[in-house]
């Protein structure tokens, strides 16, 4: 883990995000309407005559330090030599009324957008940090999802169901991943490993593009001062994001085979995208072996390289055009999703994402052998819309954000030369990764060579403007 600091808390004090809240007119509350509907759900009673007693299953949840969120629990076991695998999700349909005043507001915000100095929740925090989360060692409803996976991680039964829960125990990723590295792992994710690393070779058979790219995250030092940190992704993280992949691709089966439903589509990579990924790996001085796909030369390189690091960023062309996909009556004519190499449905994080609570209402009657209520089926059609905006914005609001501190980090240092890898070129400009301070800016110059560390010196670093451009040495 990388940190850099601003080192400027104490001779400006505005180091603060209200500019880029003020900026894409992020709501800073809830109308009363929806905090009162809010308040009723979480006085009344949840009713438990419906739901499965599950409370005995020792689920724990995984989640990054001081989570309130808590969307998921998991609980793995061993059966002979495969897997039942189960998958607590936190239920906001006990909590939200259809078409009330709450769920207009969620429709409108659409997800919970994380800012350093405090998010902007999709769900009033009485919900989703209190009564709706899996909190450990709180009865929670649940929709409960559980698999029989044989010795080769596939599904060979799923159900999914209403239930309340009992989670055991709350963990992050590096204490979990600590415990698994010491072989002292909790019984409940013992086989999280195995299951994990089946998963991923799946995974790789379907033709799933992983891009193993720099993860920038803003942290706060808790003097009034942020540090930019480069955070390496934990084996645990991509074992326990197999579990959430499994989820969704059974939820989008199901939905599938009802002709009704809501998924997460990627269209498949043109020719000319793949053909320019051929060249821009001839040109790094990549090998590509004959007759291995694009997900498999990208999985097998190593992320550590700079020529690897360049490809990455090239083959984001491949996952071009994601959205969701609403349908009733006949399946759609794109139901994949290109970068997992299967069909795909949001349903595992309900707090934090709006599209989630429908398409698991959808699954839920399906299964339950119910017909789709009305008010979902009117729903349907307007989630693209609603996900596609917030998804924008919350792309915007992410790159503003990094924008902005990588700019306050570097202020006081135009003129300093670095060392950076050039990522993508265009004539004489290009976008560099320099690795210390953990930054990705714009470089001009001539002959910037993709995939190479060059020396670049800091042109500019305007926080007001938010924008840091450098420029070969």
């Amino acid at each position: 883990m990388v940190v850099i600091r601003t080192d400027r808390a104490e001779t400006d004090p505005g180091l603060d995000f209200g500019g880029v809240r003020t900026e894409f007119g992020l709501p800073d509350g809830f109308s009363p309407a929806a905090l009162g509907e809010a308040q009723r759900a979480v006085t009344g009673d949840v009713d438990h005559a419906d739901r499965e007693d599950a409370t005995a299953l020792p689920l724990v949840t995984i989640d990054p330090p001081g989570s309130k969120d808590l969307d998921q629990a998991l609980l793995l076991e061993r059966v002979g030599d495969g897997f039942r695998v189960h998958y607590a999700i936190a239920d906001l349909g006990a909590f939200v009324e259809p078409d009330g005043a709450l769920d207009a507001e969620v429709r409108r915000r659409g997800q919970t957008l994380y800012l350093p100095d405090g998010n902007v929740p999709l769900h009033p925090p009485v919900l989703s940090e209190g009564a709706a989360s899996l909190l450990p060692g709180q009865v929670r409803p649940a929709v409960l999802w559980t698999f029989e996976c044989g010795p080769d991680g596939e599904p060979r039964e799923v159900r999914v169901r209403r239930a309340v829960v009992r989670s055991t125990a709350q963990f992050d990723y590096a204490g979990v991943q600590a415990s698994f590295d010491a072989g002292e792992p909790h019984p409940s994710i013992e086989a999280l490993p195995d299951f994990g690393r089946l998963r991923r070779a799946r995974a790789a058979d379907r033709g799933a593009v992983e891009l193993q790219l720099p993860e920038q995250e803003v942290v706060a030092t808790g003097d009034g001062d942020w540090a930019l940190v480069i955070r390496p992704r934990a084996d645990v993280e991509t074992w326990n994001a197999e579990v959430s992949l499994l989820t969704g691709m059974a939820a989008a089966r199901i939905m599938l085979d009802a002709r009704v439903g809501v998924l997460r589509t990627l269209p498949d990579a043109d020719d000319g995208a793949v053909e320019a990924l051929r060249r821009s790996a001839q040109a790094l001085g990549v090998p590509w072996p004959d007759g291995a796909t694009p997900a498999e030369l990208l999985a097998g390189l190593d992320p550590a390289r700079p020529e690897a690091l360049a490809l990455f960023v090239d083959a984001t062309r491949l996952l071009r055009g994601a959205g969701y996909t609403a349908f009733d009556g006949e399946a759609p004519e794109v139901f994949t999703h290109a970068g997992l190499g299967a069909p795909y449905a949001h349903v595992t994080a309900p707090l934090r994402r709006l599209v989630d609570r429908f398409a698991t209402e959808v699954c839920l009657a399906v299964t339950a052998g119910e017909p789709v209520p009305g008010w979902l089926r009117r729903a349907l059609p307007r989630l693209p819309g609603l996900m596609g905006g917030s998804d924008a914005l919350a792309g915007k609001v992410d790159r503003a954000i990094l924008d902005q501190v990588e700019a306050w980090v570097l202020a006081d240092r135009v003129g300093h030369e670095f060392d950076a890898v050039v990522l993508r070129a265009d004539g004489n400009a290009a976008d560099v990764f320099v690795a210390q301070p953990p930054v990705m800016g714009r470089c001009t110059g001539p002959d910037l060579p993709e995939g190479e560390w060059i020396r670049v010196r800091l042109a500019e670093a305007d926080p007001d403007r938010r924008k840091v451009v450098f420029e070969r040495v």
